[in-house]
């Protein structure tokens, strides 16, 4: 049986702040195999980007670093690599020919100096070794699957003179350039709006089936989660809470945290009914708290209906909820 495509084991990334090491994320599990989508959710700063920044060794420089934990890769040739301890020019290679990364902003990731065809082939030319011509020819074929028309004007073009959805297409296209065995897709579809958002989903869907990639997909968005991934990762406050396929998570929650998320999307005519009785959409009371300040023992407990006092002593491991469901609570069989 092949080994997964990304494997982590025990992770803790940590942030030098004020003198003292500020774990940004810890205890984090994550297997993703081949063809597979697993989707990262949670609030602002519970962790989800230190977790995709930690796997492509881009945490940034001198103040953080991975204090713990094991980040391994199934590479193209099949070989399995350790990311952690990596060196510079070790890890630039692996970025460059075996992880794409799409972020939320493409105007951030795209050079505007340079056009959009230049800036596809320059990892072709740099991992791949191919001439110019041949890197441009690619940039264009890359355009054209990911559904841009008329890739060879588009290809001379320069991000301000695409859309945003053609532009995200565009760093898609220079994600998978290199065809990597893992794309890390964060907050990819946050900037559009919702038919240029199902569109660019479609899009990612089509393209895992073609070359059989797995995907990390960060989001906060719990509709985007259901659309495109088999399972999903709850994190709070730098852990994982929750994990499992993601059928079995938002059908039935085995943690407070998740159950609460899930209570807060709204439903179709669900605002109209409440306004009407005059009662607010369902939130979680309290606030996620500061990774400096975190309370003893579990992290949501100051915020749970469900909490008692062996949750405020220890942090809880992940007990296993089913064979395929895991959760970070001692009272998940209440849930």
């Amino acid at each position: 049986m092949d080994a997964p495509i990304l494997s982590i084991s025990g992770l803790r990334a940590v942030f030098r702040i004020a003198g003292r090491d500020i774990a940004a994320v810890q205890d984090v599990d994550l297997v993703i195999g081949s063809g597979e989508t697993v989707a990262l959710v949670g609030e602002s700063g519970s962790g989800k980007s230190v977790t995709s920044l930690s796997i492509i060794g881009l945490l940034p420089k001198n103040i953080g670093r991975i204090a713990e934990g094991s980040i391994a890769l199934r590479r193209r040739d099949g070989t399995v690599t350790e990311l952690t301890g990596l060196d510079p020019e070790s890890l630039r290679k692996v970025r460059g020919n075996d992880i794409g990364m799409v972020f939320q902003e493409p105007m951030t990731s795209l050079n505007p100096v340079y056009s959009i065809g230049e800036q596809i082939a320059e990892p072709i030319r740099i991992h791949l070794g191919r001439s110019h011509r041949d890197a441009a020819s690619d940039a264009v074929r890359l355009l054209a699957q990911v559904g841009i028309p008329d890739p060879d004007r588009r290809a001379r073009q320069y991000p301000h003179e695409l859309s945003g959805g053609m532009r995200q297409r565009a760093t898609i296209a220079m994600a998978l350039s290199c065809d990597p065995t893992l794309l890390i897709a964060d907050e990819p579809t946050t900037a559009l709006d919702v038919t240029i958002q199902a569109q660019i989903l479609d899009l990612l869907a089509a393209l895992q089936a073609q070359r059989g990639m797995g995907i990390l997909f960060v989001t906060h968005n719990l509709g985007v989660v259901a659309e495109i991934a088999d399972r999903v990762a709850v994190m709070y406050a730098g852990r994982i809470v929750e994990s499992g396929p993601v059928s079995e998570v938002f059908t039935r929650p085995r943690h407070p945290y998740t159950a609460g998320l899930m209570r807060s999307v709204p439903r179709l005519g669900q605002a109209t009914t409440l306004k009407a009785a005059g009662t607010p959409l369902p939130t979680i009371a309290g606030n996620v708290p500061s990774l400096a300040l975190l309370p003893k023992g579990c992290s949501f407990a100051p915020r749970c209906a469900l909490a008692v006092d062996a949750c405020r002593t220890a942090v809880p491991p992940l007990f296993a909820a089913t064979s395929t469901q895991q959760s970070r609570c001692l009272r998940w069989e209440d849930l």
